[in-house]
């Protein structure tokens, strides 16, 4: 039994704090998981941004409902769908993903939740669990599932070098090239030929 899980920003739609950074013009909110491995570290870093200037959950919920997948995400995904389960596992945030999941024709996905005041103040976060997506793949690992696993990042790379077959997917330089062992794909055909050859394996 196979199971594939995706990351979401990178992958199937584009960074939403890069849309937001670009949106509200404060290039300090470009930072993502690419650029840092610490998503705590991360986290705490955009929250006091945020702060700074004022701006809570409305404002970046505004900047996501005018994010669209990337062009061909929704026909991947739906493709993948009929080879074998598909779980998105992302280190975004319900309140983040929910608008972008409806764009997808609603597939699954596990994520994280904001803490937010009455106000609209995004005050803190709550994580899942402790490193969401290779805990995640593990777990599906002990109730039988074999794993593929694709991502960008570096948040990813546990849950792709924890699987039976794994590869990056629109990564940057620095992360294929720590990485050699790892196939890299920059199209969902390529993406969608490796899965559907790991499967039939």
């Amino acid at each position: 039994m196979y199971i594939t899980c995706l990351d979401l920003e990178g992958v199937l739609v584009p960074e939403i704090w890069i849309a937001f950074a670009e949106a509200t013009n404060i290039p300090e909110l470009r930072k993502t998981t690419r650029d840092e491995p610490d998503y705590d570290k991360l986290m705490k870093y955009r929250i006091g941004i945020l702060k700074e200037h004022g701006l809570g959950l409305k404002e970046i919920q505004e900047t996501i409902a005018t994010i669209d997948p990337m062009p061909g995400a929704k026909e991947f995904l739906d493709e993948l769908r009929s080879m074998c389960q598909v779980i998105i596992i992302s280190d975004t945030f319900s309140q983040f993903a929910t608008p972008l999941m409806k764009k997808l024709d609603w597939p699954t996905i596990f994520c994280n939740s904001l803490e937010v005041a009455p106000n609209g103040e995004i005050t803190g976060f709550k994580m899942r669990c402790e490193q969401s997506k290779l805990t995640t793949v593990k777990a599906l690992q002990s109730i039988g599932y074999d794993t593929i696993a694709s991502g960008d990042s570096y948040n990813d790379l546990g849950m792709i070098q924890a699987s039976k077959a794994g590869f990056l997917f629109k990564s940057t330089e620095q992360i294929k090239g720590e990485h050699p062992e790892l196939p890299a794909y920059e199209t969902y055909d390529e993406l969608l030929a490796a899965i559907k050859k790991a499967i039939s394996e």
